[in-house]
């Protein structure tokens, strides 16, 4: 039980492992026809590695080393001082955002060593799936022998539900991923065309919000048109605004179905709930598992 409670912060770790082993089983098959199965599955965790847990960690980095100098870059700004001096009949809006600003930076500072413990977390919590996968690819057929008799249906039964579980997985995984990266990336390069500080950190919260549905990347690039009208910026702004709206918030409408044809699409308000309470439970590797699991 000790094990077990002390455990329980790297759960994610262990069910990204099986989340990985989904993805990247089919590849790991073609493989074996040609080599050991241990080389096969080195083979495919250095893949991962290379193609997730680096770009992750390096992503992870330079947003958290660029996220003070953003913040700090936004309220100096030109658009800010003039929302400071805004007034709406006898009402000061500026002062009012300025005391915002103030209790939101104040509270920033305070929060700054919980997200880097968990963001710390999260990046191991990546690399206890990425070991885990090398296992469980060699194991993998074994413990599913060992499973299936607990399982209450019959051997066809079980069977089906494996395939749907690999099924789901693959098509909600990648839809999500394909659509942060797509999202983050255009929405960062539109922030490095119209001059707006920091494209990276806000190219990675675009990939986050992007799990998010109804808003998702437009609470990134909504407010950055926001800061370039307030600036007079009004070409830029058009500019923003037409790739957020128009190139940004339609991209999930191409990927998903292109993913999601092979099972049922997953319902916007499991995405959003699963992400909410997968954050919750789980820490940002919640953002994933989350919708994973209401899926399920």
């Amino acid at each position: 039980l000790g094990i077990l409670y002390g455990a329980g912060p790297y759960l994610p770790g262990l069910l990204g492992a099986a989340v990985l082993y989904v993805v990247s089983v089919p590849v790991y098959r073609r493989l074996t026809r040609h080599m050991r199965d241990a080389w096969a599955a080195l083979i495919i965790t250095l893949s991962v590695a290379v193609l997730i847990v680096i770009p992750v960690t390096w992503m992870v980095a330079i947003a958290l080393e660029q996220a003070p100098d953003a913040l700090s870059a936004l309220t100096n700004s030109d658009a800010f001082a003039h929302l400071s001096t805004l007034r709406i009949g006898p009402l000061d809006v500026g002062a009012q955002l300025s005391k915002i600003s103030e209790v939101g930076g104040a509270w920033a500072s305070r929060q700054a060593l919980a997200v880097v413990g968990s963001v710390t977390r999260a990046i191991l919590n990546l690399l206890i799936a990425t070991v885990g996968l090398y296992y469980l690819l060699q194991a993998a057929d074994s413990l599913w022998q060992r499973v299936r008799p607990v399982i209450p249906f019959s051997t066809d039964g079980a069977e089906a539900l494996r395939e749907r579980f690999g099924m789901v997985t693959q098509a909600t995984l990648i839809g999500m991923v394909a659509t942060g990266i797509a999202q983050g990336a255009t929405v960062g390069v539109a922030f490095w065309l119209v001059g707006l500080s920091n494209p990276v950190v806000w190219g990675t919260a675009t990939a986050v919000a992007s799990i998010f549905p109804i808003l998702g990347s437009a609470l990134v690039w909504g407010p950055g048109v926001i800061v370039l009208v307030v600036g007079h910026r009004y070409s830029a702004a058009i500019i923003l605004g037409l790739v957020g709206g128009i190139i940004a918030s339609n991209i999930d409408n191409v990927i998903r179905p292109l993913v999601y044809r092979r099972v049922s699409g997953v319902h916007p308000m499991a995405t959003l709930v699963g992400a909410f309470a997968g954050v919750e439970l789980m820490g940002l590797a919640g953002l994933l598992l989350g919708p994973l699991a209401i899926s399920y």
